[in-house]
């Protein structure tokens, strides 16, 4: 790494206008190296804000037990998934790390102790999309964990910490799926440009409604709302970054969809930015 590199990702953050923040859908490890109708909207996304100094990423591939942040100026590019195309495991995303950022992450937590990790790196949910925002990999990049045994209520306060990081022109990215039920894909199904089981479409249908509506206690307490949303989501971790991304939400800025689309019955790739009204 050159000397002016390594100075962008240990220097200390400078504040900026506030970012906006993702919640991105991230799907198969495929869009990574496809140009389709989800990589044209995260491409156009990354063209109507300003560019990041850094961007956090809460992906839902990275579970833990506690919370840790990468630490490292050179994360790995990680191929967290089997049965894929060697064309896919052969891509690499050499965007830097940021000790810096991580560090700053640390400090402005104060409802956990956060770890500081050196061996995680870049996992699918973090570098599939953020590779089509930015090419170049000329943004450092870090990843936050999501602590598995910790409640939705948890993970939104712990989300509100981060508020801080937007004003020093840090990108948070919540990536995973709204919709996301592995078990129940409709392989049959996957080269129909939409598709949607009925209790997909109802759930989907719902948070849509929350997230428009900033009705984010209803999406906190999901387990509440029935046979849609249990189908759904049968497992936190793909839904969590949602929360994430709502939680910085702020009494001027407002949430909108984009890539709003069911594919092989079980699947969202819905995303959504929050901004500035």
């Amino acid at each position: 790494m050159k000397l002016k590199e390594l100075h962008k990702v240990t220097e200390p953050l400078s504040s900026t206008d506030k970012m906006p923040a993702l919640f991105l859908g991230h799907g198969s490890p495929m869009n990574a190296i496809e140009e389709n109708q989800f990589v044209a909207g995260w491409k156009e996304v990354s063209k109507t804000i300003p560019k990041p100094s850094a961007i956090l990423c809460v992906s839902a591939h990275w579970e833990t037990r506690g919370t840790y942040v990468t630490a490292m100026e050179k994360p790995p590019t990680i191929h967290d998934f089997g049965g894929f195309p060697e064309k896919l495991y052969a891509v690499e995303y050499p965007a830097p790390g940021s000790p810096a950022l991580a560090r700053e992450t640390k400090q402005a937590i104060a409802k956990t102790h956060v770890g500081m990790d050196a061996e995680w790196g870049l996992d699918h949910g973090a570098w599939s999309v953020i590779r089509h925002m930015y090419p170049a990999a000329d943004v450092p990049v870090i990843e936050m964990s999501l602590d598995y045994y910790q409640t939705p209520q948890y993970h939104y306060e712990l989300a509100k910490e981060l508020s801080s990081l937007r004003e020093k022109g840090v990108l948070i990215i919540g990536s995973g799926n709204m919709v996301h039920n592995l078990r129940m894909l409709a392989w049959d199904k996957l080269n129909e440009p939409e598709y949607g089981y009925d209790w997909a479409i109802e759930a989907s249908e719902k948070m849509k409604e929350f997230i428009l509506n900033g009705d984010h206690r209803q999406l906190i307490d999901y387990t509440t709302h029935g046979r849609a949303f249990s189908l759904a989501i049968p497992t936190p971790e793909h839904y969590l970054p949602l929360l994430y991304a709502l939680a910085l939400m702020g009494n001027d800025e407002k949430a909108g969809l984009f890539n709003d689309k069911a594919i092989a019955g079980s699947l969202t790739m819905t995303c959504v930015k929050i901004d500035k009204v």
